[in-house]
Parts: C-alpha cells; structure tokens; sequence
C-alpha cells in the first residue's frame, strides 16, 4: 500500500483520485498471461543455453533483468559479449560479468569506480578479481598505473 502524502497529479490526471483527496492505492501488478510465461522460460532456457556471443547478443536488450544477469553468467561468453553486458543499468548484471570467468582485465577495470561515493559492490567485487589476478591498488582505492 501507498499513501499518498499529497495529491499525486499524475493519479488524478488519469482519473484515479480527485484532486485535494488523499487516499491509499494499492499497487496493480499486471498478471503475466500463460503464453509470457512461456515465452519468458524459453528466453531463460536460450539464455543458459547459448553457446557463442552471437546466440546470446538478443539478450543485451531483453527486458527482463534476471534474464539478462543469466547471459552474463554463461560460460560460453566471450569477453567482448561480457564488456557489452557490463553497461548493463542493473549492477546485478554487472556483478554477473565480473564473476564470469572469461572476463577481460579491461572491462573489470572499466567497472571500477574513480569517486569513492560511486562505489559499490560492483567496484568492489572488480577489484578483488583483479587482485585475485595480480593487479596492485594504491591506497584511493584505484589500480596503481591508473594515475
């Protein structure tokens, strides 16, 4: 449930609340129908399933996140796939490119953040792997060639 602290204009403009009237609204979840849900397993299944970067590039726009995140985790993703994976809006994509084995030290580099209040469990998770691989970081938190 949602209260509303004052009127929310767009509620009333769509006719959902008059105006200078405060009430609670539930939120409308839209119920998939049966064929999204297969459809949206079959898009899991080709995602798990894909066995090159070109099986698994319709998955860089898929609406669905998990989806997404499932592409990044495929073994069989090369790292210029997992690189265009890493723009990925929804850091759980991105976490999944940074645990994927096949990784470039680019792309990890490139998930580092420079601005200490940017950081978070992507930065962090990318520069562990890059330790795990050698890389040095200077006490800002940042690769030691970076400067």
């Amino acid at each position: 449930m949602i209260r509303l602290a004052q009127p929310d204009f767009s509620l009333i403009s769509h006719g959902l609340c008059e105006a200078g009237s405060f009430h609670l609204f539930e939120r409308v979840m839209v119920k998939k129908t049966a064929e999204q849900k297969h459809a949206e397993e079959r898009r899991y299944i080709a995602a798990r399933d894909a066995v090159n970067a070109v099986a698994l590039e319709p998955f860089l726009t898929d609406s669905n996140q998990g989806i997404r995140a499932l592409a990044a985790m495929n073994p069989n993703a090369n790292a210029e796939i997992l690189d265009r994976f890493a723009d990925d809006k929804f850091w759980g994509v991105r976490m999944e490119v940074v645990r994927n084995a096949n990784v470039s030290q680019a792309t990890l580099r490139r998930l580092l953040e420079s601005d200490t209040r940017q950081r978070g469990v992507v930065h962090h998770a990318a520069r562990a792997k890059l330790e795990e691989r050698g890389m040095i970081f200077s006490v800002d938190g940042m690769p030691e060639d970076a400067a």
